[in-house]
């Protein structure tokens, strides 16, 4: 039979942003290998609960409240994974999950896999008390830590003495004929967040056009509700700017398309773990130009991407001025980046470090059961 896998904190498949697009890569790379139960809310899914692509999804109505029903979510998928299902293994995405470890730990090995669990964004500022607790408190109870980034990395072995494993997110091929056609027959430069808040940095995108006095196209993808005081911001700021809004791509080809198909994609985030929205960039060989955080600078270097200060709409300006008259020279930092991802950073290779996790949690499981039936304290 094979081992049976409980994920819980994708939060709804397909997905269409962070760690969902994470874990439904995974999970497509080992579902031949084992039996995937994903738990979700009907917040972020149009499937009801029943078998897709490959795996189970089991999908838990939403409740009205969309902070709520992110705590209702975790806890209730944690307590139908305890008294309602048995499984082999929990594999849990974010930190953020803690507070439901003490409920999985009484029957299952944990594998957390956390994408950015040091960084609160504006939206949860007021529960940030309880995210740190679950990081700085809980965390440890996993049997098997995971994180996508590097600094992440780093960051739990000098604050929390934690050895945690770093696997990096990463792409898959794309052929760029087989994506749909977009009907934008101008050029364009390209902003995309699953949620626009302020950490994403638009309003830093924004002024720097203006400083520029930019004539062009501006195409930004992205949910704008997230903050409606920042989404007031935001249309405040457009002024004369040539600046197209479109909702959250939820279909990634569409997406694929949008980006393949710009002159520029700008990431001006302030704070990321390992972006996805990045990655998928990069999947297109699209230019790129991003601020100078660790994460970014992590994974990409000055022959990949063009980097400016974060947070200095004066120095993107000045960037964006150079991107779009060096544009052979961007072309190539774009196909450099694209070589080394597909080569260091694909989701094949990144699944079977997870397919040894979950090898290594299931002998260790037996064996500890063995040790119960015989008696042996070894």
């Amino acid at each position: 039979m094979k081992i049976k896998i409980a994920v819980i904190g994708l939060k709804g498949l397909p997905a269409y942003v962070g760690a969902g697009t994470v874990g439904e890569n995974i999970i497509d790379q080992l579902k031949d290998k084992y039996d995937f139960y994903v738990y979700s809310t009907s917040s972020n899914t149009i499937h009801k609960s029943g078998f897709l692509n490959g795996y189970y999804q089991k999908v838990f109505r939403a409740i009205p409240n969309k902070k709520l029903n992110i705590f209702y979510y975790y806890l209730v998928s944690a307590l139908h994974a305890r008294y309602r299902a048995t499984y082999d293994i929990i594999h849990v995405h974010n930190s953020f999950a803690g507070f439901t470890f003490g409920i999985l730990k009484r029957k299952y090995p944990i594998v957390l896999t956390t994408h950015g669990a040091f960084n609160i964004v504006d939206k949860w500022k007021k529960f940030a008390w309880f995210f740190k607790y679950n990081t700085n408190k809980l965390v440890r109870k996993a049997d098997y830590l995971c994180c996508v980034s590097k600094d992440e990395k780093r960051r739990f072995k000098k604050l929390l003495n934690l050895e945690a494993h770093y696997i990096p997110n990463g792409i898959n091929p794309v052929v760029k004929n087989e994506l749909p056609p977009i009907d934008i027959s101008e050029p364009y430069i390209f902003f995309g967040s699953g949620r626009i808040i302020r950490t994403k940095g638009l309003h830093d995108l924004l002024q720097a056009l203006h400083r520029l006095n930019f004539k062009g196209k501006l195409l930004v993808a992205g949910d704008m509700d997230q903050i409606p005081a920042y989404k007031a911001e935001i249309l405040e700021m457009i002024g004369n700017l040539n600046v197209e809004l479109v909702d959250l791509i939820k279909y990634k080809k569409l997406l694929f398309s949008y980006i393949a198909n710009s002159q520029l994609f700008i990431f001006p985030s302030h704070i990321e773990g390992m972006s996805m929205m990045l990655l998928e960039a990069v999947a297109v060989d699209c230019p790129v130009i991003c601020s100078d955080i660790i994460a970014n600078k992590d994974i990409l270097n000055e022959t990949e991407a063009l980097f400016f200060e974060t947070g200095n709409y004066v120095d993107l300006a000045e960037k964006i001025k150079w991107a779009i008259s060096n544009e052979d020279s961007m072309k190539e930092r774009a196909e450099n980046a694209k070589r080394k991802f597909l080569l260091e950073y694909n989701w094949k290779s990144i699944a079977l470090q997870y397919e040894e996790i979950f090898e290594g949690m299931v002998q260790n499981k037996n064996r500890t059961r063995s040790n119960l039936v015989t008696g042996s304290s070894h």
